[in-house]
């Protein structure tokens, strides 16, 4: 008689436990930040005895962490490891990760990749100028849609329903602490103007009002659909590579030229040049 037990073979010649624990991997990765047992238990539809054997499991792989005080679980570095494997095997986002070091040799400023994933634009690459700089993000971080030069990439070359949710989020937090940003209200008829001026510039930028000291200029790497697969950041403390003449921007919207599908980047250019 088949085996039915928690470990036995399911129908499909797959392991129902390890099919189960899965179930509770993805429903932690579903939660935007670290969430309560009864919770996880309750969005995956299993007792919390039984989610609480596979997260111990879990953690001991490295795949989730538990915090000390709180007890609440998230994703931890072997899950992030590889998402971020999983996110960078693109032809579009290989070919460009591979000459980043030559863009940050050309430029002389730090720079990085990012690509949209299930917690938004995440860091995957990451090449530092000879210059050191003091930043609070590096690789995995999860830069956000509207207040980063390489979020407002992706809010400006991804279709609406891949970035709605983590729109009205962000939307959302932004009410309740009462924040306010130079550039943009919280109206979607601020945001749609933002996002047509990016999209006419070609690139999206953040100035020094947003992080003090710092500045960042960002460009997509188009598909053959002219959505976004990669933003390409530079950062810098310098104001001057925020305008699209300064030489380093140069190389980083030639960088974009040459990894885009040109079809796309040609249409782009045409639209920022007014050709």
């Amino acid at each position: 008689m088949q085996d039915e037990s928690e470990g036995g073979a399911n129908a499909r010649g797959g392991i129902q436990a390890l099919d189960a624990a899965l179930v509770v991997l993805r429903g932690l990765a579903e939660f935007d930040g670290p969430v309560a047992l009864a919770d996880l238990a309750r969005a995956v539809s299993m007792p919390p005895s039984k989610v609480h054997r596979y997260l111990a499991s879990f953690i001991h792989a490295g795949f989730v962490k538990q915090a000390t005080r709180s007890g609440r679980y998230e994703l931890g570095p072997t899950s992030a490891s590889l998402g971020i494997a999983a996110l960078s095997r693109s032809d579009f986002v290989n070919q460009a990760a591979d000459a980043l070091p030559e863009l940050t040799e050309a430029t002389g400023m730090t720079t990085l990749i990012s690509v949209w994933g299930t917690q938004g634009a995440t860091v995957i690459r990451w090449c530092r100028a000879p210059s050191p700089m003091v930043t609070s993000f590096g690789l995995g971080s999860n830069m956000p849609l509207l207040t980063s030069a390489s979020g407002r990439v992706f809010l400006s070359w991804l279709p609406r329903p891949v970035i709605s949710a983590r729109l009205g989020l962000e939307i959302e937090r932004a009410i309740e602490a009462g924040l306010s940003w130079p550039d943009l209200d919280l109206s979607m008829d601020s945001i749609e103007h933002l996002i047509d001026r990016i999209r006419a510039d070609g690139f999206a930028t953040i100035d020094g009002r947003y992080v003090p000291g710092l500045r960042a200029m960002a460009v997509p790497i188009t598909n053959w659909q002219g959505e976004a697969e990669a933003a390409v950041t530079m950062i810098s403390t310098s104001e001057q590579i925020l305008s699209a003449d300064h030489p380093a921007a140069r190389h980083l919207l030639d960088f974009a030229a040459r990894h885009s599908s040109q079809r796309n980047w040609a249409e782009t250019t045409a639209r920022r040049t007014g050709g």
